[in-house]
């Protein structure tokens, strides 16, 4: 007997078959005598339609309010779901997070999970009670209705795992597990067995959407062993049930994964922008004074370049900027233009970011210049690149961005042939 947490995502609730689907998969663990919980998130479309009506109501509205309407989605699910159950003959409750409770932080909107009792809940395993948990939400010190931000069921699920001691946390998606990059670019991309969680953050930081990023942070951090399955596989189709091998992706941690490839994925990142500052006086301080504001706006910058001019006096920076940002990026530098003390500012968008990830790359010398030699020989220029210790990004113009991938993906072995 094992102790699992199963999420299901909007495309696998769309209506009420659908539920249906997914009430036959947490029945089949039922029936193997697990203990199970489930976080649930809104039906298809419904937390657009319910941010939609928010903003027809009023477009600066309370924060607290725009809460209370958009965790009503997760709700109707939760109810749904264990009404299905129930007529099954599974016992079933659902639980809203303010009821378990899961508490977190002030930031309506974009709240953070601080902790969650969930006592109760592992009291009702003893009974065989299952819990189906509405997703994406819990309650503020203000007493109110606060949810996680777009993508939050995933970081319900993953924390409530946590919190009960769980075995394993299975994310149930349209799609069936972690690929080694984009199958819709890449028709040889395979499925991955394992992926460490290093890597798979590095993978949903950098465009990868299977897992949402906060819910991989937290599975690292406390160890939650995360199964990424496909909801739309038959629930009695073979191996489904397994318990120690079901088809999907486990991540894990590193030392679970006893033959570490080299690179394990390719990832991608679309509608990147470029801002180099030039002739910035090289002094202490010029840093803090062009990334402060960009940090105090909300806008995320990556792939940082500093070059030093032949007389040391003056340095450029270039960095990247989601395309989106960029108009505010630069409204924020040339209102502080004075404090940074820059002669000019170049920008260009509709760039791409590609990144090679591999826990492997750590203990192996020349990967950064095989990914440089292969995209050389495809007429591929580079515009910007940074490392860390298992990732390389290289940023490109956006025409090349799928030969780019393809390219990488095959010079690196990891095509499925």
């Amino acid at each position: 007997m094992a102790r699992i947490v199963m999420k299901f995502g909007g495309t696998s609730v769309a209506d009420i078959d659908r539920i249906r689907n997914v009430a036959n998969h947490i029945k089949r663990e039922v029936d193997c005598g697990h203990e199970i919980a489930v976080v649930v998130s809104a039906m298809s479309g419904k937390t657009n339609e319910l941010v939609a009506w928010a903003t027809e109501a009023s477009p600066l509205h309370d924060a607290r309010e725009y809460d209370a309407i958009v965790a009503s989605g997760e709700q109707v699910t939760s109810g749904l779901l264990a009404i299905i159950l129930q007529s099954m003959g599974v016992d079933a409750r659902s639980w809203l997070g303010w009821q378990i409770p899961i508490k977190t932080d002030g930031a309506h909107a974009a709240a953070r999970i601080q902790e969650i009792d969930a006592s109760e809940i592992v009291n009702r395993f003893a009974k065989q009670q299952v819990a189906v948990v509405a997703g994406f939400q819990g309650i503020g010190p203000d007493n109110r209705i606060a949810t996680l931000g777009r993508g939050g069921s995933d970081t319900s699920a993953v924390a409530l795992a946590a919190a009960v001691n769980a075995d394993r946390c299975d994310i149930y998606t349209d799609v069936d597990g972690v690929y080694t990059t984009d199958p819709r670019v890449e028709p040889n991309a395979r499925r991955l067995s394992k992926v460490s969680y290093e890597e798979m953050l590095e993978m949903a930081s950098l465009g990868a959407k299977v897992l949402q990023v906060r819910s991989v942070e937290l599975a690292m951090v406390h160890n939650v062993r995360t199964f990424v399955r496909s909801s739309f596989e038959a629930p009695d189709a073979p191996g489904m049930g397994d318990f120690n091998n079901p088809p999907g992706t486990l991540i894990c941690d590193e030392d679970e994964i006893v033959e570490k490839q080299i690179v394990t994925g390719i990832a991608y990142a679309k509608d990147e922008a470029q801002i180099s500052l030039r002739q910035l006086d090289d002094r202490p301080g010029v840093s803090a004074a062009i990334f402060g504001p960009m940090a105090d706006g909300g806008i995320n910058v990556d792939m940082i370049v500093q070059n030093i001019s032949g007389d040391g006096k003056f340095t450029d920076m270039t960095f990247t900027v989601p395309s989106g940002d960029l108009e505010k990026a630069a409204n924020l530098l040339e209102q502080n233009k004075q404090e940074i003390g820059y002669n000019e500012i170049q920008s260009e968008s509709g760039l791409v970011k590609v990144s090679v990830i591999g826990i492997g790359m750590r203990s192996h010398a020349g990967v950064a210049a095989t990914a440089f030699k292969a995209l050389a020989e495809k007429g591929i220029n580079i515009r910007a690149i940074t490392t860390s210790e298992i990732k390389i990004s290289i940023l490109i113009d956006a025409d090349y961005a799928e030969l780019a991938v393809r390219t990488l993906h095959s010079v690196y072995g990891l095509d499925n042939t």
